[in-house]
């Protein structure tokens, strides 16, 4: 226990990954990055969007993400007609266990059941591995059904053009988990501001309430 404490101590930048014991690196995303969300979501669509579904998030929501309506439809929606629509998949529970073992999660929550950390390391360690029924393997999340379904573009792009690739696709996934993140937060700011105000204008009354009693 005094080992690890000591390893969290000081080494901040790197958390253990429950179960397989393998670093994380914390995830460079930027919530506010809106060519990086942008980035990340074709990404999804592209890649991820045929197995695992966001079905609690609806594709008119990107347009928090400075798209509008227009460029949604011609170039994010393959599988809905409808930017109401939301981000399901045609995939049954039943099919998706015959293909891969298990069915493909859905992925609307993952970065806040999972973390940011884990996502972005495990979209990185994948590898071959002849034994698997996919000829993949993860590094984080072993003997994992998932596919390297990124391994065109990380062959294609090299290993610093890939981190990008996934770290905006762990942006975006931090995005679909909590959209209204970014303005509760700024929600929260003019909350405390106006309760400190508040304290304030108490505190005098209470002074200038009891000053004759002293």
């Amino acid at each position: 226990m005094r080992n690890l404490l000591a390893a969290l101590l000081f080494a901040p930048a790197t958390l253990l990954a429950a179960g397989a014991g393998h670093p994380l690196d914390a995830a460079p995303i930027e919530p506010r990055d809106l060519a990086s969300l942008q980035s990340g979501a074709r990404t999804f669509v592209n890649y991820c969007l045929g197995c695992h579904g966001a079905q609690y998030m609806r594709y008119n929501r990107l347009t928090d993400l400075g798209l509008t309506e227009a460029q949604i439809r011609d170039n994010l929606m393959f599988s809905a007609e409808k930017v109401g629509e939301t981000m399901k998949i045609a995939m049954t529970v039943k099919d998706g266990k015959a293909w891969f073992g298990v069915p493909p999660p859905d992925l609307s929550v993952v970065a806040r059941s999972r973390g940011a950390d884990w996502l972005y390391a495990y979209l990185r360690t994948f590898y071959r591995d002849d034994k698997t029924a996919s000829g993949w393997n993860n590094k984080v999340f072993p003997n994992t059904a998932m596919p390297h379904a990124l391994w065109k573009v990380q062959a294609g792009g090299g290993a610093a053009q890939y981190d990008i690739v996934v770290r905006d696709l762990v942006n975006f996934l931090v995005y679909v988990g909590e959209p209204s993140a970014q303005s509760r937060k700024s929600i929260g700011i003019v909350v405390l501001f106006v309760l400190g105000v508040l304290f304030m204008l108490a505190y005098a009354m209470k002074q200038a309430f009891w000053k004759d009693i002293r």
